[in-house]
Parts: C-alpha cells; sequence; structure tokens
C-alpha cells in the first residue's frame, strides 16, 4: 500500500524458489518503499494467455522482506530466463543491473488461491465463438 493508503498495483517479473516469490526492483522505486512501511502484499499471477485473455491464475497473499544482499548477473539472469530465452536473459539482466541498485522483494506465501475460468461451463459458454 502507498504512504496514502492506496493499493500500488504494478506488473511484475518474479520467479519462485524454495517456495517464496522473488521479485526484484531498484532500490529507491516505490515497491521498495512500500515493502519497508508494511510488509503485507499481494501477488496475482496469471497465466495461460490466450487472445490477451488469462483465464487462469492464482492469487498470492503474503508477507514481503526486502533481501539486500547483492543481486548478481546469476540470480537476475534466472530470473530473466522465465521471459527472455537463453542469452537474451543475461544481456538483459546485464542492461538492467547497469542502469541503477537493484533489491529483492522476497514474498513468503501465507495464503493462495488459484482460479480456471476454463473449467467453468458459463464462462465457456459466454465466451465461445
Amino acid at each position: 500500500m502507498n504512504a496514502d493508503g492506496t493499493i500500488h498495483a504494478v506488473p511484475v517479473w518474479y520467479s519462485y524458489l524454495e517456495g517464496k516469490f522473488v521479485v526484484a526492483t531498484p532500490t529507491a522505486s516505490r515497491k521498495a518503499r512500500n515493502v519497508t512501511r508494511n510488509e503485507n502484499v499481494t501477488l496475482l499471477i496469471d497465466e495461460s494467455e490466450t487472445r490477451g485473455v488469462w483465464p487462469k491464475g492464482v492469487v498470492v497473499y503474503g508477507k514481503a522482506k526486502l533481501d539486500t544482499t547483492d543481486l548478481g548477473l546469476r540470480e537476475f539472469t534466472r530470473l530473466c530466463q522465465k521471459y527472455f530465452p537463453g542469452d537474451r536473459a543475461e544481456s538483459y539482466a546485464r542492461g538492467l543491473l547497469s542502469l541503477t541498485e537493484w533489491v529483492k522483494v522476497v514474498v513468503t506465501p501465507t495464503h493462495m488461491a488459484s482460479f480456471d475460468y476454463t473449467k467453468d461451463q458459463a464462462y465457456k459458454t459466454a465466451t465461445s465463438e
């Protein structure tokens, strides 16, 4: 949440490792400031894009902590590999690391709820062509 009580909702890239979600963000970002102020976070992960529609996903409620240990090229590349193939992930990570200092936001889930509207007959009927 922002200092004024509004919710700060932004798309993020994440990795999932050993039961925790990891998000990289610039050290001076609003995300980092908000986590410092309030550790309660919500992640919405959409999956299965189909013509701009994401009918499947999971909502993750959890506690976030900033991890200020060095976010090195290897770890940042691992995060980027989810979004870029092979060598492109490393070059993209290298470029981002050259821009500013980064910090990890580590989210420990306290509750997760998944959804899959493709299993819902009313959704199928309403969205069929």
